[in-house]
């Protein structure tokens, strides 16, 4: 990678990805992709190039490829999975249109992308405890839909094209940077938020509901790894099982009171998010990405929970 686009580089992911890769590559173009009315601010705008970059706009990133010199795209434009039951639509020109564009721009300017995927590619047909790489994926979310056929297409157009497309199916991610957006697993940030403030927390998932999550460094340093990973040791591309960490509500819960005595929490389950996290895995077997680029996470329930209540105590008191 040296000149690399990072589309949806102001939201939660994007944001954090795309300082990380400046740093990375100083000498490079790494531009910060958007859409109008979510323009970068502060250290992202300033640091470096800023382009907009709508994925359902062709010719506009067809514009800033070729502008740029891009060799690397990151494309994260996505609706989360709450958000896309609403509107659903929406979510499938954006995510599956949106791709396609960016395809067929990468085939043509020999760009390799990176479109992640999501333990949502997943449905309830599907093993639940240590899901493995390969299985059944037969969501029921829209989010989950697109997921699936997302990775499809970046395979497709790997075999078909020689586009190096390359994926990662990410866990509920964790961050004390960015919000999030309207995922399911968005409670799991939320809380070390009430947490710190010294606000009851309600949570909108129900007690017992397992579901892998990632601590945001190891997410990026994920992202990045599989793009400089070595091509001939990648037996499977679209998309690589990662995991960290798996917890239900109450472990978290009783986690955060270790540092934090007194917190309380109390219960208002969404039935559409309650749903949605029914249909995934509890924990998914990562042995393929460790075995075929050397994935690791850094970070486990205590390590990030330190980390979180520290960053949010500077951040928010």
């Amino acid at each position: 990678m040296k000149n690399v686009l990072v589309i949806g580089s102001t939201g939660q992911i994007g944001s954090e990805l795309t300082m990380k890769i400046r740093r990375m590559i100083p000498e490079g173009n790494v531009v910060a992709g958007y859409i109008k009315g979510a323009e970068p601010k502060g250290e992202l705008l300033e640091s470096g190039p800023a382009a907009e970059a709508d994925v359902c706009n062709g010719e506009q990133l067809l514009e800033v490829v070729k502008k740029y010199d891009i060799d690397t795209i990151y494309n994260l434009a996505a609706l989360l999975s709450a958000v896309a039951e609403r509107k659903p639509q929406l979510a499938w020109h954006i995510q599956i249109d949106g791709l396609m564009n960016i395809l067929e721009i990468a085939r043509d300017n020999h760009c390799a992308v990176f479109t992640p995927s999501s333990i949502g590619s997943f449905g309830p047909e599907t093993p639940r405890k240590d899901t493995p790489q390969d299985t059944i994926q037969r969501p029921r979310s829209m989010y989950g839909c697109t997921k699936v056929a997302t990775e499809l297409l970046s395979d497709y157009y790997f075999h078909k094209y020689g586009v190096d497309t390359r994926s990662v199916r990410f866990p509920g991610l964790i961050s004390n940077v960015t919000l999030p957006g309207g995922g399911t697993t968005d409670y799991a940030v939320e809380i070390y938020y009430a947490a710190v403030k010294g606000e009851e927390f309600v949570c909108p998932i129900a007690p017992g509901t397992f579901m892998d999550m990632m601590y945001m460094p190891d997410a990026l340093k994920a992202a990045v790894d599989i793009m400089n990973a070595d091509p001939s040791r990648l037996i499977h591309r679209n998309s690589f099982n990662i995991a960290s960490m798996s917890f239900d509500p109450e472990i978290l819960k009783a986690k955060i009171t270790e540092h934090i005595p007194g917190f309380k929490m109390r219960y208002e389950v969404d039935p559409v998010r309650q749903a949605i996290a029914e249909s995934w895995p509890d924990k998914m077997d990562d042995s393929c990405a460790r075995a075929e680029w050397d994935w690791k996470p850094s970070y486990d329930l205590e390590g990030m929970t330190v980390d979180m209540i520290d960053a949010l105590r500077k951040k928010l008191l």
